[in-house]
């Protein structure tokens, strides 16, 4: 069977989601195979005219180049990509929207009769789908397809990898493009394409000279990096993976690859150095494969004529006279001779900098650079650093925090960075800042707490001193909190000084006002009412004359709170309990009561307590419950809406009360409250009722099943 080429939209990347017997969505897995990969694409070619790159190499050392020719039934360009298929292919008028370095594919006849196609192709096209100059983009593309029964699950093995796919209501239907950023050719090497595939040389025919392979010939191939050329479909089971059977397999390919006879050629760099007068030199740096005929083109112009560039290990260099002044915007050619059609690549001339000097003074924010350039006939104010603006002789002033480089443009197109090196005095940490916060007012006995961890700066050492009030034993008056126990009634003073490497810090007051002994009174708050699911914030700070704070749970669903023992606690209310799966669930009981919790504060007059009642918000299903059980293929399709769009889950339980068997849990409620649950099994035999129950408390039971075939 001949492969059918077409133009395909894109789709960067695979949809990848965790495999679950409910599909909602599109799951596709990458699996890495067992056996080491061994060989992949290795290189990119020099760009062409027509900007993309001549070729790609692969880690056989075998070159493909571009399909981009309408005269070649072997390597074709597709014809209904060219905008006038009557005129031969030219750049950019008449080129095609997309084209192929690799096109290839198979097709597998399932054992249900359907058909699977697999491609596995390295394509170039434009990022707009537009003949853009800018816009190219090479990209390594794995394309799967076959239609079957959402839900169902399938192992595809072939020559790139495994894929792991789970069917949508569009069937199987998985595309993975690597490489999609325009320019960024280099991308399309960490694609799963590679090496190329070509036809098999044990099995006959031979492929064509200069092919790997005839694109209307099934064929079998090697090439394959994990040694598996060829297509495997197996069915799984959608919730272990276990292998249900093997229901597909191919082993004959079609390929259409056209290997590399030209080489072309990348200008790197290209160069002037002149003098007052115009007369100097250009110096041109090329690449290209090894060997091959690399010549700058004659410029009367500039004054000189085609001249061999040296080359070694492709890289390839000339340095040739200028005596005529380089004007504005002056270009370069360089051909490469060896190639047919020749390559052709043109550059501009830029200038040479220098960076001759670069001083940064701390003391005083100067910054000084000196640069020069090639241009012998350059105007004063050619040379700008970035950032700083042109380069005149004179530092620049105020700069209190200097980049890392500086990097310096000539109005000639040339630029050069250099490492900056500051000199002046060094930094040392500033003077740290006391800050000191207390309690207050507090009552006698009562343990007092000092804090000074609000200071800054870098501290070494932390001094508290008593400076007013009845005398009081200061416990760790050398650290950043301190403690004392007032005995009489009276206003006390205290200050702090922290020391550090910056200096002394200028010392800091704070007062507490210290009363006669009271009872406590405890408030633990107001009652609140949250969803399930979502953080509580307990809040006792109402209360009076307290020293202590102790937290506990008197009713409800058990919590975990956090911070207990302070002023202002916090839990996360805990969701409804669902039924356990596969069930039946013959022990399990709803409960929507609140959480009680007391407060208890202490001070040494004495203990008060107070409680705060936590509901959970009232969620219900609106609208209806809609529940279909279809007996033809075992499958459930439940659906409604709930009056909280908390995002809580759903679950459907076979009876009258939710003591049953499990049928399904559906995905989180969306923002208009809907959910629905579409399962497989299991049967309901004679019972036509379901129970349902949310994680944020909905509750309805023994909805009527509407069965059907």
């Amino acid at each position: 069977m001949r492969r059918t080429l077409s133009r395909l939209g894109l789709t960067c990347g695979v949809m990848v989601a965790v495999i679950a017997p409910v599909a909602t969505t599109a799951s596709a897995v990458v699996v890495t195979p067992s056996t080491p990969r061994t060989g992949r694409l290795a290189q990119v070619g020099p760009t062409a005219e027509h900007g993309f790159p001549a070729w790609y190499r692969d880690s056989n050392n075998l070159r493909l180049e571009a399909c981009v020719t309408a005269d070649d039934p072997l390597c074709p360009v597709l014809l209904d990509e060219v905008p006038n298929p009557d005129e031969p292919v030219s750049y950019p008028d008449n080129f095609p929207g997309e084209f192929f370095y690799q096109l290839a594919g198979s097709t597998a006849t399932l054992t249900n009769g359907v058909r699977a196609t697999i491609g596995m192709d390295l394509e170039g096209a434009w990022a707009g789908e537009e003949v853009v100059d800018g816009d190219q983009m090479v990209f390594g593309r794995v394309r799967i397809r076959f239609a079957a029964p959402e839900g169902q699950r399938f192992r595809i093995t072939h020559p790139y990898g495994i894929d792991d796919i789970v069917a949508t209501d569009r069937g199987v239907n998985m595309t993975e493009d690597i490489g999609t950023t325009p320019l960024a050719f280099g991308q399309a090497l960490n694609s799963r394409i590679g090496p190329f595939l070509k036809w098999d040389p044990a099995v006959l025919p031979a492929a064509p000279a200069g092919y790997t392979g005839d694109p209307g010939v099934d064929h079998k191939i090697t090439g394959s990096p994990y040694n598996t050329n060829f297509v495997r479909i197996e069915q799984l089971d959608p919730a272990t993976g276990g292998v249900i059977g093997q229901v597909g397999f191919n082993d004959l390919f079609s390929v259409q690859g056209r290997m590399a006879t030209n080489a072309g050629v990348d200008i790197d760099r290209a160069t002037y150095t002149t003098d007052a007068d115009g007369a100097g030199f250009i110096e041109v740096f090329a690449t290209s494969e090894p060997g091959q005929a690399v010549e700058v083109v004659s410029n009367p112009a500039l004054g000189f004529r085609g001249t061999r560039l040296r080359g070694v290990n492709g890289r390839y260099y000339g340095r040739f006279p200028v005596t005529n002044s380089v004007p504005d915007g002056a270009t370069v050619e360089v051909v490469n001779n060896s190639d047919r059609p020749v390559a052709h690549k043109t550059a501009k001339l830029i200038d040479v900098v220098r960076i001759t000097d670069v001083e940064y003074n701390a003391d005083n924010g100067r910054l000084k650079v000196a640069a020069t350039s090639s241009d012998g006939d350059a105007s004063p104010g050619v040379l700008t650093a970035d950032g700083f603006g042109p380069i005149t002789g004179s530092p620049f002033t105020g700069v209190q925090a200097p980049p890392p480089s500086i990097t310096v443009r000539s109005s000639g197109g040339g630029s050069a960075t250099a490492m900056l090196t500051g000199t002046g005095r060094l930094f040392l940490p500033d003077r740290p800042v006391a800050a000191a916060t207390t309690g207050n007012p507090v009552v006698v006995g009562q343990n007092v707490q000092l804090d000074g961890t609000g200071s800054t700066g870098q501290i070494d050492s932390y001094a508290w001193t008593q400076v007013a009030g009845p005398e009081v034993t200061l416990t760790g008056a050398d650290q950043a909190t301190a403690t004392f126990v007032p005995a009489g009634v009276g206003t006390y003073a205290f200050t702090l000084v922290v020391t550090g490497p910056g200096g002394v810090s200028p010392p800091v007051t704070v007062t507490t006002q210290v009363i006669d002994v009271q009872t406590p009174t405890a408030d633990a708050g107001v009652d609140q009412t949250v969803v399930r699911g979502r953080a509580v914030a307990l809040d006792g700070s109402r209360s009076k004359a307290v020293e202590t704070y102790s937290w506990r749970q008197v009713s409800g669903p058990a919590v975990t709170l956090t911070g207990a023992t302070s002023a202002r606690p916090t839990f996360t209310y805990p969701v409804q309990a669902l039924p356990a799966t596969p069930g039946p669930n013959p022990a399990f009981a709803y409960n929507n009561a609140p959480v009680t919790l007391e407060l208890t504060v202490r001070n040494p007059a004495g203990i008060a307590t107070d409680q705060v009642i936590v509901r959970p918000s009232t969620d219900n299903f609106t609208g209806g419950i809609t529940t279909r059980y279809r007996t033809g293929n075992n499958e459930w399709r439940i659906s409604g809406t709930n009056s909280l769009l908390a995002g809580q889950r759903v679950q459907v339980v076979l009876g009258s009360t939710l003591t049953g068997r499990t049928i399904g849990t559906a995905a989180t409620v969306d923002a208009v409250g809907a959910w629905s649950v579409r399962v497989t099994g299991p049967a309901p035999g004679t019972i036509r009722t379901v129970s349902v129950v949310s994680s944020t408390g909905a509750i309805a039971l023994a909805q009527a099943v509407t069965v059907t075939n």
